[in-house]
């Protein structure tokens, strides 16, 4: 099972349509608090529409957390600041894409715990940053391709 990881999100209609995504293709979604709003958002129960009950969703009080109930991940962070393209990375078979808040993304301190797996789609310069929903949809059906859309119609 493919695994997308959401580092405190802060917008629940992109969540929303993560969580949507991750039922198409069928990822689990992991939540790293803080969330900065309320699962029952209905923001978040518009964008992810019907699907959200059918969601494996997992939530964790924070990174730490998340590391020590998932000790074998195998984590591909995605970042702007990401040392590889995203098309050139080869993936593990259900990894764990792991994305960081809409106003600040990921923490120096966890690209630098996985400096030859961080990976980054590119952009113009001057551009600071792409929706998060398109970010996650866009690597994880990279991570798909790769493994030849396993168990997907």
């Amino acid at each position: 099972m493919w695994n997308i990881v959401l580092y405190e999100p802060e917008k629940p209609a992109n969540t929303g349509n993560i969580g949507r995504t991750c039922v198409a293709v069928g990822a689990k979604l992991h939540l790293i608090e803080p969330v900065s709003f309320s699962l029952s958002d209905r923001h978040l129960k518009r964008a992810g529409m019907y699907h959200w009950k059918m969601l494996d969703v997992e939530r964790y009080a924070d990174f730490d957390d998340f590391l020590r109930r998932n000790p074998d991940a195998v984590l591909y962070p995605v970042e702007t600041q990401g040392r590889t393209c995203y098309t050139q990375m080869r993936y593990e078979k259900d990894a764990f894409l792991l994305f960081g808040k809409e106003s600040t993304g990921l923490p120096q301190s966890i690209l630098d715990r996985y400096p030859d797996r961080s990976v980054r789609i590119p952009m113009r310069e001057g551009v600071i940053s792409m929706n998060l929903s398109d970010c996650v949809s866009i690597v994880l059906f990279e991570a798909l391709r790769q493994h030849a859309f396993d168990g997907l119609a």
